[in-house]
């Protein structure tokens, strides 16, 4: 009965732990004031992006299913770009600049027979940022906004190309 009592108190404690988390995440200034160096030097910020539905993705260049689901990021950026979507690909690599620029300009995915590149802003992320997001359990993450820059949705692995393509236009 005690082990019992116990385990109740701890679930809730890391239930209200938890809530409040996740309420200093979305509370003002949270992630989309958030302010995230560009491969350039030039800080982004999703509340720049006002009126475009955005997904932030942290990844990083050793991460396999993040250089999986690449391809089709790149494929989501082509179609909604032009409709009033970004992608913002925040890169968590430890060494920062000296491997994702490299990384970034030389690595080219095949997508409907021709040799493309990241077509969206990488950026220079690190655990201070990623916990202004909520947080992260793993690699990659993919936070989308609607155009007000509320969180509509959260993806922990590689993203479902269809069901991305399904909440982008519902938001747009």
């Amino acid at each position: 009965m005690q082990r019992r009592i116990f385990l109740v108190s701890v679930v809730a404690l890391l239930a209200v732990v938890g809530a409040g988390c996740k309420h200093k995440a979305n509370a003002a200034g949270g992630p989309t004031q958030v302010a995230i160096k560009g491969l350039d030097g030039k800080d982004f910020t999703v509340a720049e992006y006002k009126g475009k539905v955005v997904l932030v993705n942290f990844w990083a260049t050793w991460c396999e299913p993040c250089k999986i689901e690449i391809p089709e990021l790149i494929q989501l950026q082509s179609k909604y770009g032009p409709q009033g979507f970004t992608i913002l690909g925040v890169a968590m690599d430890d060494d920062g600049k000296s491997v994702v620029a490299p990384f970034v300009q030389t690595k080219r995915y095949e997508i409907n027979g021709q040799q493309l590149q990241m077509n969206y802003p990488i950026l220079l992320g690190n655990d201070e940022i990623a916990n202004k997001f909520g947080g992260l359990l793993g690699y990659p993450t993919s936070v989308l906004f609607d155009k007000n820059g509320k969180e509509i949705h959260r993806t922990t692995g590689a993203i479902a190309y269809e069901e991305y393509a399904k909440l982008i236009e519902g938001h747009l």
